[in-house]
């Protein structure tokens, strides 16, 4: 439970963030307003780090260097989201968002990508996914 309570409240920001970050780019620009974000994150988490004490600095050597690229990745996706709203609106860009992250989500499951478990798709998940597909073609009419 606690888990999905995690999931909603990141879903949630995920689309404040992308509407406040448009926001921002319409006043200084969209990479200005990516380095902004990624600064103010930075922030909050080194914030938040020093005062919940969760993990060391000594831990940092054990992460792998793809998985350090994740924050790079970061950019890449307020730029694209922030695009996105500009051109398709709020409700759109996070249908397709969402469809994006399910579609690697079930590549990353099936194939065991980043040591993750393999785990068997079967006919239910692709049909949860061609749903979703259906009601972003219908959002857009």
């Amino acid at each position: 439970m606690r888990g999905l309570l995690f999931a909603f409240l990141a879903g949630a920001f995920i689309t404040l963030q992308g509407v406040a970050n448009t926001r921002i780019s319409g006043e200084i620009g969209t990479w200005p307003a990516a380095a902004l974000t990624q600064c103010t994150g930075f922030v909050a988490a080194l914030l938040i780090w020093l005062m919940l004490r969760d993990g060391g600095l000594p831990d940092l050597r054990k992460v792998k260097p793809l998985y350090i690229s994740g924050g790079a990745w970061a950019a890449i996706i307020i730029f694209s989201n922030v695009t996105a709203i500009q051109q398709v609106g709020v409700t759109l860009t996070i249908s397709a968002v969402l469809i994006a992250q399910l579609c690697i989500t079930f590549l990353i499951d099936s194939l065991g990508w980043f040591g993750v478990p393999k785990q068997k798709m079967r006919l239910p998940q692709f049909i949860g996914i061609g749903l979703m597909i259906a009601g972003v073609i219908i959002l857009k009419f």
